[in-house]
């Protein structure tokens, strides 16, 4: 996509202003940037649960990312993130010549110094990170992550740090992550490097029934992987979206051109470290993708239901036309399929309704009625590999 030298000029300054906060917070606390509502990822509350934006993968200098840990602050408030994790590979430290840092807890320290006087809740994590078939595996909401990892006389070398690295049993990290209450995701499964598509080896499908391993990146990056979907609701795992940033968020996700880095939604009982764990512990997530609403169906349509509402708009003098208007509060844009029994004078069968927007439209009902209910079919949500949720409006008319 061509900028115009309008949003050329917001991306300059979206980056200048990311680089200053970490140039001059890099040791102390970042100041709190000024909210741009076009940037800033909304979902409303559903009726039972508030909807926590989260990003549980991430990286800084403290591995292989090329950012201090404040800068992942300093987005996360830009993006209105409420929950982060910067998840440094315990093994893999590319950086370990010129930042040698012996305690793996260091990037987490540096975010909770740079996130004070904000409502942000860093989380503590790690990605463990094992050839295949161990793959890759963030384990966040850790108390210790020097815990994970076992490497006597370590060497200064990169490559022979991570050589070493590996003679300590995966499956013993895994143990050490969850005897500190951890939650456990599998890594972009679907990652080429692996040379694997995505599916449940031994080591990954024992430890998912042992409750050791708790979900799976169905999406990563931008990767979306229909076999990793499939792979969480068949063996109960939860479905987890994140943006495994590397560089700049403005680099990757282009938030100055619409774009957005993909996060878990996770529906809590309250906006707090505690409930934030015990909602992933129980599977209560979303995948935000792109414009893809990705989860099981009972979390994914009680989102919809809180995002959209049906109004009417009276009839027409004299006419069985109704004037309705279909309002979003949400940051999706709904692309909702006529499944109803009535048709719409000014379209087909397909309604597509803005984000924070809404759409104005007539439905031709035969007769005049007290009351209506249109069927959808949400073209832009999927609660199972290729399988869109339904979702009833209603109003009276």
């Amino acid at each position: 996509m061509q900028l115009s030298l309008f949003s050329s000029r917001r991306v300059v300054a979206g980056i200048m202003l990311i680089l200053f906060c970490s140039r001059i917070w890099s040791h102390g606390a970042a100041p709190t940037p000024a909210i741009d509502p076009d940037r800033t990822i909304v979902f409303p509350d559903t009726e039972d649960y508030v909807t926590v934006i989260t990003d549980l993968h991430t990286h800084s200098v403290f591995s292989d990312g090329h950012v201090w840990p404040s800068v992942r602050v300093s987005e996360a408030l830009l993006d209105g993130v409420d929950a982060l994790a910067i998840t440094e590979h315990l093994e893999y430290q590319p950086h370990r010549l010129d930042i040698p840092h012996p305690d793996r807890n260091r990037a987490y320290d540096e975010a909770v110094v740079a996130a004070k006087g904000t409502d942000l809740i860093v989380v503590r994590g790690s990605e463990i990170t094992r050839n295949f078939p161990a793959g890759h595996v963030n384990a966040v909401f850790l108390t210790d992550a020097n815990e994970l990892i076992k490497v006597p006389n370590a060497p200064l070398d990169p490559g022979e740090f991570y050589a070493a690295s590996q003679e300590w049993p995966a499956q013993a990290a895994i143990d050490a992550a969850v005897e500190q209450g951890a939650f456990l995701f599998w890594n972009h499964p679907f990652w080429t490097e692996q040379d694997r598509q995505a599916g449940v080896t031994a080591f990954h499908e024992d430890n998912a029934k042992a409750g050791k391993i708790h979900g799976i990146e169905v999406v990563n990056g931008n990767g979306y992987s229909e076999e990793a979907f499939e792979v969480a609701l068949k063996n109960g795992l939860v479905v987890i979206g994140t943006s495994d940033v590397h560089n700049l968020i403005d680099w990757d996700y282009k938030p100055h051109a619409g774009g957005h880095r993909p996060v878990t939604l996770v529906l809590s009982k309250s906006r707090t470290s505690k409930d934030v764990r015990e909602a992933l512990f129980a599977k209560r997530t979303i995948a935000w993708f792109k414009n893809l609403l990705i989860g099981r169906s009972s979390d994914v349509v009680p989102l919809i239901r809180s995002s959209l509402s049906l109004q009417s708009e009276g009839y027409r003098d004299g006419t069985s036309l109704a004037r309705v208007v279909i309002g979003n509060r949400s940051d999706a844009t709904f692309e909702l399929v006529n499944l109803s029994q009535y048709t719409f004078l000014e379209h087909g069968s397909l309604i597509v309704v803005p984000a924070h927007g809404e759409i104005h439209f007539t439905v031709k009902t035969s007769e005049p009625l007290e009351n209506i209910d249109l069927q959808f079919s949400v073209r832009n949500a999927l609660v199972a590999p290729r399988s869109h949720p339904e979702i009833t409006l209603s109003t009276a008319l």
